[in-house]
């Protein structure tokens, strides 16, 4: 058990002692419960405007642990302090971050800010006077270029993001690639969401606002092709091949990691493949912990069943990579491994040794293994996978 102090910082041109923060420090678990580390409201600022240094209670994590930050800021004035970020503003660092007063952005932009603008006009009685005040703002990250800002099929829209997120964060909806080759970051971004929805959430925000986010010591940070995509967006009877929070999630995972193919279209298969050593990374960045592993490029066979299957019971997050020949409405006659799947239950055969499977795919929990296939079938088309830990 140890007790941290933690801190962070905001920018401003106001004095620090004329300013106040609420600062909520907190992650979610699985069931959507918020633990608090910090949650105070209306402290001062040190002059540096560095926040107090905040002692936590003994706790039992490790520094690895991800938190999302809320703060709201107060202008205080002779006469009363009022709210001025009325929408607190979050962001998401690691408990070692926070306890080493680094969960602060050297791009200005990416702190809770509050600015002022300087000077005394002259009354009307004595003439008057302008003067223009010039406020910057970026442009979005994300803009597909069939489908600009303002055009009412925009996948970007700030509010068709918004609303994608909630539903997410609440559990309604999942990552779902439909026609995009990123059934590896699917796999990923499905277990964090499990996990984490709040971490899940707070990184799709991020992306949108900043083009970029960071999950624990995972950098997504999709290019200039990412982030300006080409192609339809959408099938011939309106459908959407693919939402524009998991096109700034699943593809702009994978696209960071490519330094010679950009994700830049919908129709990027060759950029979209992922390795194991490449989807074990990305979760051992993101904090979790592998505790097994038998995934290659051969047939994992009946034993590779069974080890994972024990995995399922206690809970464990179980990534498999299969031939996508094995699920419903796929139409693949090769056994190659193809696809990247999580595992939702055991693997299970009935009295007349037809297999079946709960897995996570293509935005859905379900069985997904074709009906009346034995377990050959099945094996033919399974090269094992990989076992995490539960992230908390």
């Amino acid at each position: 058990m140890t007790v941290y102090h933690l801190s962070t910082r905001i920018n401003s041109n106001v004095p620090a002692d004329s300013l106040r923060y609420d600062l909520c420090i907190y992650r979610m678990d699985s069931e959507r419960y918020k633990n608090h580390l910090i949650n105070v409201e209306q402290q001062p600022f040190q002059g540096n405007y560095e926040t107090q240094s905040h002692m936590t209670g003994n706790i039992n994590e490790p520094l690895s642990t991800i938190y999302i930050m809320e703060m709201k800021l107060y202008r205080k004035t002779m006469l009363h302090t009022y709210c001025v970020t009325p929408v607190p503003f979050t962001k998401m660092y690691t408990l070692q971050e926070f306890a080493s007063g680094k969960a602060w952005s050297p791009v200005k932009r990416e702190n809770p800010c509050y600015f002022e603008s300087k000077g005394t006009m002259k009354p009307e009685s004595q003439g008057s006077e302008k003067k223009q005040i010039k406020i910057t703002i970026p442009e979005r990250p994300f803009i597909a270029k069939e489908y600009p800002i303002g055009n009412p099929r925009d996948p970007f829209d700030k509010n068709l993001i918004e609303r994608q997120i909630d539903e997410r964060l609440n559990g309604f909806d999942f990552p779902n690639q439909i026609a995009a080759s990123v059934c590896g970051p699917a796999a990923f971004f499905y277990c964090l969401q499990k996990d984490r929805p709040d971490a899940y959430a707070q990184a799709a925000h991020e992306l949108w606002r900043y083009g970029k986010t960071k999950v624990g010591d995972l950098i997504i940070s999709p290019g200039e092709g990412c982030r300006h995509p080409t192609g339809l967006f959408y099938y011939d009877d309106g459908r959407p091949k693919i939402a524009g929070t998991d096109w700034m999630t699943l593809a702009g995972l994978r696209d960071s990691e490519n330094t010679v193919l950009s994700f830049d279209a919908l129709d990027s298969p060759v950029a979209g493949i992922t390795m194991w050593q490449t989807l074990t990374e990305w979760f051992a960045k993101a904090g979790y912990e592998k505790v097994f592993s038998n995934v290659g490029i051969t047939q994992a066979g009946v034993q590779g069943i069974r080890d994972l299957n024990k995995y399922v019971e206690q809970d464990y997050k179980v990534v498999t990579l299969i031939n996508d020949g094995l699920l419903v409405n796929s139409t693949n006659k090769t056994t190659l491994p193809t696809h990247w799947v999580v595992w939702d239950g055991l693997v299970t055969q009935d009295s007349n040794g037809y297999v079946s499977l709960e897995l996570f795919s293509w935005g859905k929990t379900r069985n997904w293994v074709k009906p009346k296939k034995d377990l050959r079938f099945f094996i033919n088309r399974f090269f094992g996978g990989v076992v995490f830990k539960p992230l908390k």
